[in-house]
């Protein structure tokens, strides 16, 4: 056989066949390699520095994140090596992006150089600025457009925060000079040499700039924040042209990005939560529940926000969802490994929570950045309660388990109420869990217990990774509709609750008493 008829057969073997997943999250980025069928042949992780400078700060260093993601797309690549085949990377027909959402790069538009640190979505620095925005009034405009609470885990007053106290930096905003960025635009900028600058619907949602209805940016809000137009992205459906790999050491030219979605959202369409009412709940640095409302923006009565879902290539529509996240989840156990020393590794917990029927009373509310939903406190603080001279780890580690599982009931309940309220027929019959923490059967049901419903676990478990692979499949042609998404979800194992409604909703009070003391 000649050698171009070769090269013909083998390119006719690969081409079309893989789609490259990044999933750049807080503590570390996962690159994934994933054929159209959704099986997963190769994957590397690599985890990064978190940066403190101050209390309730929480900074990273872009060239760190950076760094992160060429050295797992290096490793990856080697592993691939057999399934690209001659072809090598240039058998990968797509890639998609995911990443920790709120958080905030700003960088030279020149010379591409990121100014300072990014602010990450855990860093409570702009609190007295959302108290001043709320002291004078302008909550209940900014949560009619965006869906948002005026809350520090938010982009827009991290933006302002950098415009304002870095020498010199605003006057070159206001001329052009400075782009802005949740991560997804900045990996994106850096994957096209600069070429691309743009963001997606789900993550623009989450920066209090954007009008939820038009999906674009706001005007009135741009102006309250003091933030200067020519510095944003445009914003794009989830899936379609995103530009294409250009000027990269580790990856060919040309190689298409067609798919963008922050984290939870990108979960939510790994999880085939297609329909009005399905929903998920992601275990990982902090929980997220979220469930699809379809074409309406559901207002939240009860303290969640409102967020876009995802907008696909060739449909006017946006899909949105209510949302509830609790910043402090995984985290918690990483507190009783690393600060405390309890354990040695993060999959030790469940074995130690395991050698106690209980807690003896003991609670532990996890605040350490503050409370989440359906709060929003963002002076809260870390409690341990119910100490006694019986207590040991073992009680205070369960005591983590059960926090995990009890702010996400508490969450739930919340927004049980909001869509009975606003979609008759709704109701929640399940939640599908994903991340990490999802492999720890003791949580798992611990969770379907508090929460009333089946907790259904996939059998693929790293469904981010999966939510940007299927976006980026979809956006490059590469599969049928959502049924034939669909068709790969797969069930590992269905948790049922075993607790009374009576103990349920006993337990769930004490637990409400707990979150009130820790409330500064």
């Amino acid at each position: 056989m000649a050698l171009s008829k070769l090269r013909s057969s083998i390119k006719s073997k690969t081409k079309n066949r893989y789609i490259l997943a990044i999933d750049q999250g807080t503590t570390g980025t996962t690159v994934s390699l994933m054929t159209t069928s959704g099986s997963v042949v190769a994957r590397a992780d690599r985890d990064y520095r978190q940066h403190y400078p101050k209390p309730g700060w929480v900074e990273h260093k872009p060239d760190e994140i950076w760094k992160s993601v060429t050295d797992t797309l290096t490793v990856l690549l080697k592993k691939s090596r057999s399934h690209l085949g001659s072809l090598g990377p240039e058998a990968i027909a797509a890639i998609g992006i995911t990443n920790q959402r709120e958080t905030v790069v700003l960088w030279d538009r020149k010379t591409g150089k990121a100014i300072g640190n990014a602010i990450v979505w855990q860093d409570r620095r702009t609190t007295e600025e959302c108290e001043r925005l709320k002291r004078e009034g302008h909550e209940a405009m900014v949560k009619a457009k965006t869906g948002l609470v005026l809350d520090p885990y938010f982009s827009a007053t991290k933006v302002k925060w950098m415009l304002d106290n870095t020498s010199g930096l605003r006057a070159r905003a206001e001329r052009g000079e400075i782009a802005m960025g949740t991560i997804d635009t900045y990996l994106l900028w850096r994957l096209t040499g600069g070429r691309s600058h743009k963001t997606d619907v789900s993550n623009a949602s989450r920066t209090l700039l954007m009008n939820l209805e038009s999906c674009q940016w706001d005007e009135e809000l741009l102006k309250l924040f003091g933030i200067p137009a020519s510095m944003l992205p445009s914003i794009e459906s989830s899936s379609g042209d995103f530009g294409a790999t250009h000027g990269m050491r580790v990856l060919p030219n040309g190689i298409p990005i067609t798919g963008i979605a922050g984290d939870q959202q990108a979960a939510l369409f790994g999880q085939a939560c297609f329909d009005v009412g399905e929903a998920k709940c992601t275990f990982g640095t902090g929980s997220f529940l979220l469930i699809n409302t379809g074409e309406k923006r559901l207002t939240s009565a009860s303290g969640l926000l409102t967020t876009a879902a995802w907008r696909l290539k060739g449909d006017t529509r946006t899909t949105y969802a209510l949302e509830g996240g609790a910043f402090i989840c995984g985290a918690a156990v990483q507190f009783l490994r690393d600060q405390l020393g309890f354990i040695k590794e993060s999959k030790d917990i469940e074995k130690l929570a395991k050698t106690v029927p209980d807690t003896a009373g003991v609670e532990f509310v996890p605040a350490l950045t503050g409370l989440g939903a359906p709060h929003w406190d963002p002076r809260a603080r870390g409690l341990i309660a119910g100490l006694t001279r019986g207590t040991t780890k073992a009680h205070i580690a369960r005591a983590t388990l059960e926090a995990m599982a009890l702010q996400n009931a508490e969450i739930l309940e919340a927004m049980a109420k909001d869509v009975a309220a606003s979609i008759p027929g709704a109701g929640l019959k399940s939640v599908r869990v994903d991340g990490g923490a999802s492999a720890n059967q003791l949580l798992m049901q611990l969770q379907a217990d508090y929460l009333g419903v089946d907790v259904v676990r996939p059998r693929s478990i790293e469904t981010t990774s999966a939510g940007a692979a299927f976006i980026a499949g979809h956006g490059a042609d590469l599969f049928g509709d959502l049924d034939s998404i669909r068709a790969i979800w797969k069930t590992d194992k269905i948790f049922k609750p075993k607790m009374t409604s009576e103990a349920r909703a006993s337990r769930l009070e004490a637990w409400s008493v707990a979150v009130n003391r820790a409330k500064v």
